[in-house]
């Protein structure tokens, strides 16, 4: 696929500054620029690369201003990083269009229902009741238990795994190695001191606009459902529990668990490795630190936490500058605990 920077320029609603009929067939990093390719800048500390740089065009943001001879061709757009990332997604939606067709040896129960241009990969498996929205893109060994739904414009990479009953929304991502459906990790104690299984029978419901990493997984509900809201995205390898409840557009990053029957607000930002202990709810608009666990949450929205125990952000770093001064404050205690003792002794 080929473009000019023209018509990239009227796709962005930029500007072009050099030769408007440059060709672009692909995106590169701005450092490593090739001709052909088209980069951005927004970032400051990497302005140096623009003056050397082998890209045929780069986007930029309208304030720039160069301050060397250039070798390429600038597209002035309002926001280059916003620009490039709407850039992204438009050459993966022509690349993903060309993407259709049933191939075979694929499995589709005589019972499933499937749309308008579908891309059904190989040895990819569809059970009872399965119905598949328009233009979806089911890739290899993907497996969709009875009575899945999924909407249209979804993307099931090779190797996703739904579990019967659950619902996936219009427009989502799921990446290889994602498990929707599991059980949740549901055991009650014996008297024996062995467990037993506790049945899970509920599903995951998982709204539009969602985006899920490879190897995460979310677990049904006990009874009722494991509920992912719009616009949410969940990172590589991140775990859902049961009964969880994760509100609109709240981004959490990868080896974050989440436990049992938590419910998180919406626009929540939780960092990686993040631990949250079950039945507790997060309001929206927090935004949690790397390896923060969460058992107390905040009651006041908006609010940064940050620490095992988490606290809240500025708390969290007076208590860190009191304990790097801990062996200080114990040699001063030390000493004065000697000159009490020698004026005891006196």
């Amino acid at each position: 696929m080929e473009f000019t920077a023209q018509e990239i320029a009227q796709l962005l609603g930029g500007t072009v500054k050099g030769n408007p009929n440059d060709k672009i067939s692909s995106v590169s990093k701005i450092q490593e620029g090739k001709p052909g390719t088209i980069a951005f800048l927004a970032n400051p500390k990497y302005e140096e690369f623009i003056y050397s740089t082998r890209a045929t065009a780069v986007l930029v943001n309208e304030d720039f201003k160069p301050t060397k001879p250039l070798k390429t061709s600038l597209i002035y757009v309002k926001d280059a990083y916003v620009a490039f990332s709407s850039l992204l997604e438009e050459y993966q939606r022509i690349v993903s269009l060309q993407k259709v067709g049933i191939e075979e040896p694929s499995f589709r129960d005589g019972s499933a229902e499937i749309g308008e241009s579908p891309y059904i990969g190989a040895f990819a498996y569809l059970g009872k009741n399965v119905k598949v929205g328009n233009n979806c893109k089911i890739y290899p060994h993907v497996y969709l238990g009875d009575n899945v739904t999924v909407g249209d414009n979804t993307i099931l990479y090779a190797g996703v795994k739904v579990y019967a009953d659950c619902t996936i929304g219009s427009y989502c991502t799921i990446h290889s190695g994602a498990v929707v459906g599991s059980d949740g990790f549901g055991f009650a104690p014996q008297a024996d001191g062995t467990y037993k299984t506790i049945p899970q029978i509920g599903n995951v419901i998982i709204e539009d606009h969602v985006d899920i990493g490879a190897n995460t997984v979310i677990d049904c509900a006990t009874m009722g459902s494991t509920h992912i809201k719009k616009g949410v995205k969940l990172d590589n390898l991140v775990q859902i529990a049961h009964n969880v409840t994760i509100g609109e557009n709240t981004v959490v990053a990868a080896q974050t668990g989440i436990s049992g029957s938590a419910t998180l607000g919406k626009n929540n930002v939780l960092a990686g490795q993040v631990g949250i202990v079950g039945h507790i709810v997060l309001p929206d608009r927090t935004t949690i630190g790397a390896q923060s666990g969460i058992m107390n949450p905040p009651k006041e929205e908006g609010k940064i936490l940050l620490g095992s125990p988490a606290l809240e952000h500025k708390n969290q770093l007076r208590s860190l500058a009191i304990f790097r001064r801990l062996p200080d404050i114990k040699k001063r205690i030390e000493k004065l605990e000697a000159k009490l003792l020698n004026s005891e002794d006196q």
